[in-house]
């Protein structure tokens, strides 16, 4: 093994010296990177008519379809990505991934 600062590993991503420049090996899927997307997750969905959802006040209690303990479904852009469980990670909330949706049209087992 070298300790030479010019080393590096197959696991680093090539560098691109100039704007615009590209190379073989570089990801195709760099420059989405910091593309923010809105990512929803969603305890339960439920059907309310427009009677109930005109009277809803605090403290009012809505059925929902899923069942308690349930995974919750992750949503980025409205499209269904995976499920997951909730988790406490210093004093907040978090999900913890449980399952990922394959994207549609590819064949997954």
């Amino acid at each position: 093994m070298s300790s030479s600062p010019t080393s590096s590993s197959s696991t680093e991503r090539p560098q691109v010296d100039r704007p615009g420049a590209t190379l073989a090996l570089a990801d195709p899927l760099a420059p989405l990177y910091d593309v923010h997307c809105d990512v929803d997750v969603v305890i339960g969905t439920g059907v309310l008519t427009l009677r109930e959802c005109l009277s809803l006040d605090r403290q009012h209690v809505v059925k929902l379809i899923e069942p308690a303990g349930g995974d919750l479904s992750i949503r980025v852009h409205g499209v269904t990505v995976g499920s997951g469980e909730v988790v406490v990670v210093d004093n907040a909330a978090a999900l913890r991934v449980t399952r990922v949706v394959p994207p549609a049209g590819t064949d997954a087992p």
